[in-house]
């Protein structure tokens, strides 16, 4: 475990928001329509935050957790215009679980579900929700400063070269500057990054969509490549990390991310390219033993043939659609969260940085 003071980044001012509260909002880019549209959708109801996390609108594991937090709120509003504290309690119960299980993978969502029922636990009433709108934005805030934490601890482990990530750990998957890509930002305004080639990420393409988009709206040079490109930009270029994001990270390491992250650890790995996650305390679950208990969630084989249009063949066409990988931690060079570094990570190491 490494601990050193923090630099000052200063404010690192966001380019994009995922999410945001106005007005007793919770108003969200909708990420779908990214890069070609920049649109936001307004909730007034928690279903709507349900909605928009289940169908990506808002997705990465921070971002989903600042969502859900605003969704509480929005669920404790709606309860309180029902007549009895009986009924109000029961509506109330009953959205905290839906929100909790609109994405299964991410402990991020969960925690910040369990983080909010326990402000109204033994206080319900008619200032129950003006508590949770308040705590929602402290969790938000929250998220904000372990991103530049994150970004501080991150930036001096990058050997200065050209790094490659994956998915999206931006703006547009946490509450501030991202997780991974928060490491990117400052390890460049350092001259520690030169280049930052960004894997498509099929089936979403969340790199080529969203990733690129901001590296663009950052004046980062990039190149975006095709998932199975990476070998061969690692063996022909001077790749000297790999950063990427975390949604769920076990007790002894190992690392849940959008599917085909583990592939990515496997080649780092074969070329000795150092391979670091980036994430909050908030994705790690140190309930969870091992990567093996992680649940994955499966989604629509849709996103996948979806490409095909209008040349779909006649015949069935089975589909297997894991949303994430679990990377095990023998393949992660060290962990990165607001707490310090875990390097390399272990239950020890992990347990420690906790300990704090």
């Amino acid at each position: 475990m490494e601990q050193k003071s923090q630099i000052d980044l200063g404010q690192l001012e966001q380019v994009a928001f995922a999410v945001q509260w106005k007005d007793d909002c919770c108003v969200l880019m909708d990420q779908t329509k990214l890069p070609g549209e920049e649109t936001y959708l307004r909730c007034k109801d928690y279903r709507e935050v349900v909605r928009a996390i289940k169908e990506l609108i808002v997705r990465g594991a921070p971002a989903i957790g600042v969502a859900g937090a605003y969704a509480v709120a929005l669920a404790a509003k709606q309860a309180l215009q029902l007549a009895s504290a009986s009924e109000q309690m029961g509506f109330f119960e009953k959205a905290t679980a839906e929100i909790s299980a609109a994405r299964p993978t991410a402990s991020n969502l969960r925690w910040a579900v369990e983080q909010m029922k326990a402000v109204v636990r033994d206080r319900w009433g008619a200032g129950a929700f003006e508590m949770l709108n308040q705590h929602a934005i402290r969790i938000h805030e929250q998220d904000v400063s372990c991103n530049r934490a994150i970004a501080g601890f991150g930036a001096p482990l990058v050997v200065p070269g050209e790094v490659i990530t994956y998915c999206n750990a931006g703006e547009l998957a946490t509450g501030g500057i991202g997780t991974a890509v928060g490491v990117i930002i400052e390890a460049f305004r350092r001259g520690r990054v030169s280049r930052v080639y960004v894997c498509e990420t099929r089936p979403v393409l969340q790199g080529l969509r969203l990733t690129a988009w901001e590296m663009h709206k950052r004046g980062i040079p990039f190149t975006a490549i095709c998932d199975n490109m990476a070998a061969t930009v690692m063996k022909q270029r001077k790749v000297t990390a790999v950063i990427t994001g975390a949604d769920r990270i076990a007790a002894n390491g190992d690392a849940a991310n959008k599917i085909g992250t583990y592939g990515l650890a496997v080649l780092a790995n074969h070329h000795q390219i150092p391979f670091f996650v980036a994430a909050p305390s908030s994705t790690f679950d140190l309930e969870t033993p091992t990567g093996a208990q992680i649940p994955i969630e499966e989604r629509s084989g849709e996103e996948i043939i979806g490409i095909l249009r209008n040349n779909r063949p006649k015949f069935p066409l089975p589909v297997f659609n894991p949303s994430f990988d679990v990377t095990p931690s023998s393949l992660i060079s060290a962990i990165i969260c607001e707490k310090g570094v875990a390097k390399p990570p272990t239950q020890k190491s992990i347990a420690d940085l906790f300990k704090g």
